[in-house]
């Protein structure tokens, strides 16, 4: 490698200060007076000194509590301003924040929590049954179990803590630690969806952190002056890094609090705290404008709504175009790289039903589909808008290109600096992508991910099920709901009976619990044994018309 200069002070400082951390303590000194937090159901709010010092609360107790370097520190949190604390605290020490979804079952938590071996493990007050159930079946012994975010007043349970009581002694100052941070440390670890019940576990580094911050206030654009909330949970890509905490805090932004969406708190909220940007599903857009049609609310503070998981049609976005904000966004990428293209207010209604074209710093791409290998990243089928393929993605910014523990996965997924997405779609002349569908059958309902392969597998546990083919259809607050195609071992099977079964199974998370049930003789299989459901999800729509499938 030649260098024509000295770059050691360069290569030193950028590695070690150019950093989250950094950039957020740098808010701190600046705007330390400056709302940083809003809590409306608390009516409580945080300036940047005041997150500050709740942070460094929680990195001193953790540090009293022998917590380490890359140790892991495991949330089920909702919003919270506790999962604010811990995203800003527990990098101060080193370790790694591991943000579970809270809608998992607790089978997969229990699962989740044998993997990751978390050390510290910190918790929404209504989520204590399934904590409890989850540790029940864990072989992994959590040191410090917290319960956190106590609307509800509740006790903690037996050897469990109240959050609290557990930083009531800590101090304020900044911690004191033996090492220097790095751009390449692992400071987050959020779960995406897997064809099992174990999600697969994706590390974010910081470097990752600030780009992907740089990304959303380059693409909003977003400053200080702005005032965020997202209608989904945190613990998602898109919900920390898309307008969430991650980008807020990164340029001095406020944020605005919602645990459980609900459309009147959030157009009431846009006005008395004058939001500028809300996030969230097209589920969540569709509601907002239902209840703003029925009474009419003030949202002149908005500069625009971003919405991700799915393509908006051109007659949603035009309604909300009409009826929210003529500034709606539609962004479009995975967990493992965040956003890859993005629809700006100027590419619609127009660019609806597309994706558009790739990021500032992204490459989007349409290569070709073959039987016996995956395609190289230059192998790229046609731009007619009609030639089909997988799309991969280029992010180099903002992802690390693995799993955690799961190599096989990751040479799946990641190729030459790709990522290939399993989704299928077009593209134009102008590089414009549209989704077509997934190769792997992968169902996308409310903005979870769900595989048909687990949902069967709980299925055919009832000891009355021969087998079952799981898919889906349309719907229209959901994007998409599941429905089970199920073969009975008797006729007395009935559909309410193996509803209740699915509504009482734990290895059913609730979002991933069919909506819709038929019984059939059989179920169609390929001449090597393989499910065909393609076939299966090209009539699941007639049947759901013709009311064969059904739901109790």
């Amino acid at each position: 490698m030649v260098r024509t200069y000295d770059d050691s002070m360069f290569i030193d400082t950028f590695e070690h200060e150019y950093t989250y951390l950094n950039g957020f303590l740098r808010n701190v000194r600046r705007f330390s007076k400056k709302i940083a937090l809003i809590d409306p159901d608390l009516n409580r709010s945080w300036t940047y000194s005041e997150l500050n010092d709740e942070a460094n609360l929680l990195a001193n107790a953790l540090l009293s509590a022998k917590i380490a370097r890359g140790d892991v520190v495991m949330s089920v949190l909702r919003n919270s301003p506790e999962f604010a604390f811990s995203y800003c605290g527990v990098r101060k020490i080193g370790a790694v924040l591991l943000t579970a979804n809270f809608n998992l079952s607790p089978c997969e938590l229990s699962l989740l929590i044998d993997f990751n071996k978390p050390r510290v493990l910190i918790y929404s007050a209504p989520f204590s049954k399934t904590i409890l159930d989850a540790l029940s079946r864990s072989s992994h012994k959590v040191e410090f179990l917290i319960l956190a975010d106590n609307l509800e007043s509740l006790p903690p349970s037996k050897n469990h803590i109240l959050y609290e009581d557990f930083v009531k002694n800590s101090c304020k100052t900044e911690p004191k630690i033996d090492f220097r941070h790095h751009i390449y440390d692992e400071v987050l670890r959020l779960c995406t969806s897997g064809t099992t019940s174990l999600p697969k576990c994706v590390p974010i580094n910081d470097i990752n952190e600030v780009l992907s911050a740089h990304d959303v206030i380059m693409h909003y654009p977003m400053d200080l002056h702005d005032v965020t909330m997202n209608m989904t949970p945190w613990f998602h890509r898109g919900g920390c890094h898309s307008g969430g905490i991650c980008p807020a805090f990164y340029v001095g932004a406020a944020v605005v609090i919602m645990r459980n969406f609900r459309p009147q708190s959030t157009l009431d909220w846009v006005s008395r705290y004058k939001i500028t940007f809300l996030m969230g599903a097209p589920a969540n857009l569709s509601l907002l404008a239902r209840v703003q049609e029925q009474k009419k609310r003030d949202l002149s503070p908005l500069r625009g709504i971003v919405t991700m998981g799915a393509p908006l049609s051109r007659t949603d976005c035009v309604r909300f175009m009409e009826i929210l904000t003529p500034n709606i966004f539609n962004g479009y990428g995975t967990t493992e790289t965040f956003w890859n293209s993005f629809l700006r207010p100027c590419d619609l209604p127009n660019g609806a039903g597309t994706v558009g074209a790739s990021c500032t710093d992204d490459e989007v791409r349409v290569v070709q589909i073959f039987d016996s290998r995956r395609a190289n990243p230059d192998e790229v089928v046609p731009n007619d808008g009609k030639s089909l393929g997988e799309i991969i993605v280029k992010s180099p910014e903002k992802t690390t290109y693995t799993y955690i523990g799961d190599e096989k996965n990751a040479k799946e997924k990641f190729f030459a600096g790709f990522m290939y997405t399993g989704d299928t779609g077009t593209w134009d002349e102008n590089f414009v992508v549209t989704v077509r569908g997934r190769k792997d059958d992968m169902m996308v309902v409310s903005g979870e991910n769900i595989y048909p392969e687990q949902i069967e597998e709980a299925i055919n546990s009832c000891s009355r099920v021969k087998d079952s083919l799981v898919t889906s259809v349309p719907d229209r607050v959901r994007g998409q709901a599941v429905a089970a195609y199920v073969v009975p071992l008797d006729d007395a099977l009935t559909i309410r009976e193996i509803a209740e079964f699915c509504e009482k199974s734990p290895l059913l998370s609730r979002y991933k619990k069919p909506r819709y049930f038929a019984l059939v003789d059989s179920i169609p299989f390929t001449a090597t044994g393989k499910k065909k459901r393609a076939q299966i999800r090209d009539r699941a729509q007639s049947d759901l018309k013709n009311g064969i499938l059904r739901k109790e």
